[in-house]
């Protein structure tokens, strides 16, 4: 993404604070293509015969991020990591769904990789993660952020980085950290 199509995403968020309804419409052919690749990554790890399309949910996540009375987006990497946050629930949502008993809930546990969180998931696989990063958060809501934006939001270190206004050498630490906790927490439940 050029550095003029980030100032103007920036200065569309703005707007959108403000409360101008055409900066939405503007803001979502500029985003569309990096909010797909968030939703493509994060789709890549769903289960084969997924129904929910990488496109579903773009427009989910967006509809929920625009329709915020308030959204409070201070720059581009802001809206991402609301982005990415907002495709996380919408995943926890519908993997809920699919748990409830009638849909064969209460499944085992699940193991964390060292080259990613988890590369295949079912519903009960995504809600005990989902679990075990609310926990993070009480205990360390950086590293939780940092799960949220590399596993749900699919960014690079680089970009989590710039999102969160550290080092990437300091996010490489906090990611490091928060895969070994979640696997601890995941592997006791």
């Amino acid at each position: 993404m050029s550095e003029a199509q980030a100032s103007r995403i920036t200065q569309l968020l703005g707007e959108i604070r403000q409360g101008k309804p055409q900066a939405a419409d503007e803001l979502l052919p500029i985003v569309y293509e990096e909010l797909r690749k968030l939703a493509r990554s994060r789709m890549a790890r769903e289960r084969p015969g997924q129904t929910l399309q990488a496109t579903a949910l773009v427009h989910d996540a967006y509809l929920r991020l625009v329709g915020d009375a308030d959204p409070g987006w201070a720059n581009r990497a802001h809206f991402f990591a609301a982005a990415a946050e907002s495709m996380r629930r919408i995943l926890v949502e519908r993997a809920r769904r699919k748990a409830r008993i009638r849909h064969g809930g209460d499944q085992a546990r699940v193991t964390l990789e060292e080259s990613a969180c988890v590369q295949s998931e079912d519903a009960a696989d995504l809600l005990a993660i989902d679990q075990a990063l609310n926990r993070l958060a009480t205990f360390d809501a950086q590293m939780a952020r940092v799960v949220v934006l590399r596993y749900f939001g699919g960014l690079e270190i680089d970009e989590v980085a710039a999102a969160m206004e550290l080092s990437p050498r300091g996010v490489n630490r906090l990611w490091t950290a928060a895969r070994a906790w979640l696997q601890r927490e995941l592997t006791r439940s």
